[in-house]
């Protein structure tokens, strides 16, 4: 069992049993001691260490200079996915319709039969994500103020080192141009991060895009020019392929998604050049520059490619500038991450950090995960260290790439000890049935004892089928027990029992 940590005590309002220590967080409030917490940012990190922090009776100010919820609402997660929402619907159609005997009915010419039947509006997919993410950030919002917590507008900095009494000075400069001091008995910094630009190629916000301006767009690109492969490259470039724009996938790596499962990978990138992606390897770019209405994107041996359109997807810078960190006593790395332990305490005394400004893991779950733990902690809740091996992501394909867990690379460099086995969906019932023809389910188990370590899915919604897979992995349980659970038929998960299956046949017969 992970150990736990026990730090202060929260007297959520009460007074505490005895004289006040002058060196205590706490502070001396009306109702008697209540602790001052303030967080800087309103992502995942920080909106839910808000929640945390108010059910647990702190005293809770919540700094935002953009809205709640921060990029992974307002221009990353939740604009993204549903996008990709649109995208899926269309690949569905396109590529199931005849095989599952759908009939569309039209004008086209006979000449033009070849002609998409489909189409997509993209200034209204576009004004629909606005409106939702939006949404999403008033909910958050009421949800936060309704706890309990104060939201305040504004962009923050830490004033100097920690006080004698062990509260600290946050300097919010407002909207209206004035400034306003904060005492805090804790803080907390969540202020995410932004888009990476190349010196040579900076985005205009019409034709040179990251990806927080592609929903800006009110028409289809006719020919995107994606630089970069991770997530954010290769969820775009499927994205926009899908809907209909002619794409070009450019990576600097042997393949697409180089951090991702080798197998997994090779799917997604046999996927997209099957669709008609045409998909450059081992190909940098160095500049992007606008002519007309066109752009030319150069690539570092000289070839040069043109497009209508061109989107930079090519990292993250964190968002630690200009938040007085160095005279805070707070370390930041050579990437200008902020150093965390895994109860997020940075080096200084009552400063915690979360989400994509600590580098940890650039998921909104765990961002929210790293702000729970630090307000446990703080207010003196029973706490379990951050465990990054319990982690499921997904990366939003067609198919979803979804993992958790140990990987192929860890067992490949001998990290750890286990026995693997795939299978593919083309074998699966239901697969057949929905006209699916790429993916598989891969588990990862320890020899001997068959507990689950690790798993992989290809899929459509893989991110709904990793769950049994990360609940094996968090609870450390067997392939046994997997295999031994009822399944529905004909159900995608069922690839996931047989897999389970055929480890525990192999783990009886003593096989590798």
């Amino acid at each position: 069992m992970a150990p736990r940590y026990q730090h202060r005590r929260s007297y959520r309002g009460r007074s505490p049993p005895g004289p006040p220590n002058p060196t205590s967080p706490v502070a001396y409030g009306t109702m008697g001691y209540v602790t001052r917490i303030v967080i800087i940012g309103g992502g995942p990190g920080g909106y839910e260490a808000a929640l945390v922090a108010a059910q647990l009776g702190a005293e809770v100010t919540v700094v935002d200079c953009d809205g709640l919820g921060g990029a992974s609402v307002l221009t990353d997660c939740v604009p993204s996915k549903t996008l990709i929402a649109t995208a899926e619907v269309m690949t569905t159609f396109d590529s199931s319709y005849e095989e599952l005997g759908i009939i569309v009915a039209d004008d086209t010419p006979p000449l033009e039969q070849a002609a998409r039947v489909v189409g997509v509006d993209l200034g209204k997919v576009n004004r629909r994500v606005k409106r939702l993410a939006l949404a999403q950030s008033h909910d958050i919002t009421a949800s936060v103020t309704r706890a309990g917590a104060k939201v305040m507008r504004g962009r923050a900095r830490l004033e100097g080192m920690q006080s004698l009494d062990g509260s600290r000075q946050v300097v919010v400069a407002t909207p209206d141009g004035n400034e306003q001091t904060l005492t805090a008995d804790a803080v907390l910094i969540a202020t995410g991060a932004h888009p990476r630009e190349l010196p040579d190629a900076q985005p205009d916000g019409e034709r040179i895009l990251n990806w927080t301006q592609v929903y800006d767009l009110t028409e289809l690109p006719d020919e995107l020019i994606v630089v970069g492969s991770g997530v954010t490259g290769a969820e775009f470039a499927g994205a926009y392929q899908a809907l209909g724009s002619k794409v070009t996938l450019v990576s600097s790596r042997d393949r697409v998604l180089p951090g991702e499962d080798p197998d997994a990978a090779a799917v997604l990138e046999e996927v997209f050049r099957r669709r008609g992606m045409n998909v450059m390897a081992r190909s940098r770019a160095e500049s992007a520059k606008r002519v007309g209405d066109r752009v030319e994107v150069t690539l570092a041996d000289g070839r040069v490619i043109t497009g209508s359109h061109c989107l930079m997807a090519v990292g993250a810078i964190p968002n630690s500038a200009g938040l007085g960190l160095e005279k805070a006593g707070v370390k930041v790395r050579e990437s200008g991450h902020i150093w965390t332990d895994k109860v997020s305490r940075t080096t200084a005394p009552g400063v915690y950090a979360a989400g994509d400004v600590t580098g940890i893991f650039a998921l909104a779950s765990v961002a929210a995960m790293q702000g729970r733990i630090a307000m446990y902690h703080f207010l003196g809740d029973a706490v379990a260290p951050l465990n990054l091996k319990t982690v499921s992501s997904n990366v939003f394909t067609d198919p979803e790439i979804a993992t958790v867990g140990y990987s192929q690379a860890d067992v490949d460099a001998g990290k750890i000890d286990a026995r693997v086995v795939k299978l593919p969906l083309l074998r699966n019932p239901r697969a057949k049935m929905q006209g699916i023809r790429d993916g598989f389910v891969k588990i990862f188990c320890r020899p001997g004892t068959g507990i689950v370590v690790g798993g992989v899915v290809v899929a459509p919604r893989a991110s709904e089928l990793i769950h049994p897979i990360s609940i094996a992995v968090d609870n450390n349980l067997t392939v046994e027990q997997i295999a031994n659970a009822f399944t529905v038929y004909p159900s995608l998960s069922g690839s996931i029992a047989e897999v389970a299956r055929q480890l525990h046949t192999r783990k009886a017969a003593g096989e590798g």
